[in-house]
């Protein structure tokens, strides 16, 4: 295991600039700590799944442009 130093990282406790170090364990676990503070944390193989929200589900209501129709507050002038 080779624990390498993140050019450019900061550190999310102390906030200091390249002192986080990197590496990852024979599972796959990626863990990354900070050689001033110590703070210690671990990035996983597996990422969380997506939380369900109304933006990535599919689209209730009308799904053709022959259903959809502009919605008109004044009403067209009769010339």
């Amino acid at each position: 295991m080779i624990k390498r130093f993140i050019a450019g990282a900061v550190c999310p406790r102390c906030s200091e600039r390249d002192k986080l170090r990197a590496w990852i364990n024979a599972e796959g676990t990626q863990y990354r700590e900070c050689v001033r503070c110590g703070f210690e944390d671990a990035i996983y193989a597996q990422p969380p799944g997506e939380i369900e929200t109304r933006v990535n589900q599919p689209r209730s209501g009308p799904t053709t442009s022959e259903d959809i129709k502009p919605i008109r507050f004044i009403p067209d002038s009769e010339d």
